[in-house]
């Protein structure tokens, strides 16, 4: 039987929310073992000057623990 554990993370990304995810799940991944998915649980941007600057998500990141 395997025991998973969740942690939210908070990732950003000038490029997009898809990016900041990406930028999440590889920080995970390099501290964490057996990462089993992700899951985006919020979006948000930052805006200056009337244009979005950046790109924010809360991450749920399931891992196994051994």
């Amino acid at each position: 039987m395997a025991v998973l554990k969740a942690i939210e993370l908070l990732a950003s990304s000038e490029k997009s929310w898809e990016d900041a995810t990406a930028q999440a799940v590889k920080k995970a991944s390099k501290t964490l073992m057996n990462v089993r998915s992700a899951n985006v649980a919020n979006q948000s941007v930052t805006v200056k000057n009337g244009k979005i600057r950046e790109y924010r998500v809360n991450v749920n990141v399931v891992f196994e623990l051994e």
